[in-house]
């Protein structure tokens, strides 16, 4: 059981007796009142989507799941297929099981498959992924990097925000679970 303070975008929580995966957390706290998270989430059965208000104190049951280390193999439509680095076993995750991850995956790149009762979830997104930027916007004289960022184009195709001095073909160290910048990779 966790706080509901603590619960993530990509969480999966047990939540009236079925699977839920969050797909996005705001903890808001109006004027002089109790604070409250307000969660996004999709059932795992049904596909689902369900908006809850949980209060900060509420204890939530977070899932007990199986991870496995697996390597992203190709796309294939809307599947994607992952094999167990050990068992050479596949397994195909559907884009809507992966979330907001996909744009972060690279061929041949080593993820935690989550598996609840046997069956395949989702992915345990990493702390970090580090992509080669494709496109941004070349470095303005007299710009500091606490000033102001500009966009970036990384080899996946998904879209950040990097500093300044930041350039075509470096390696940027990205946080996948909120899409944030954090440091040029050397």
């Amino acid at each position: 059981m966790i706080n509901a303070t603590q619960l993530r975008p990509g969480m999966i929580i047990v939540y009236e007796r079925d699977l839920y995966r969050v797909s996005s957390v705001n903890h808001l706290t109006p004027g002089n009142k109790r604070g409250f998270m307000q969660t996004k989430m999709k059932n795992l059965k049904t596909g689902v989507g369900t908006e809850r208000k949980f209060r900060s104190e509420d204890r939530i049951e977070q899932a007990v799941l199986d991870t496995r280390k697996m390597q992203y193999l190709y796309a294939d439509g809307d599947f994607h297929t992952f094999m167990d680095t050990e068992t050479y076993e596949q397994v195909s995750l559907g884009a809507e099981e992966i979330g907001d991850l996909l744009s972060y995956l690279l061929p041949n790149e080593v993820v935690e498959i989550e598996f609840f009762d046997g069956k395949p979830v989702g992915i345990s997104p990493p702390p970090t992924v580090d992509l080669q930027v494709v496109e941004t916007e070349p470095t303005m004289k007299g710009a500091t990097a606490s000033a102001s960022y500009k966009p970036a184009k990384l080899e996946t195709g998904v879209m950040i925000q990097v500093p300044p001095f930041v350039q075509v073909g470096d390696k940027v160290r990205v946080d996948p679970s909120e899409g944030k910048y954090l440091e040029r990779v050397k």
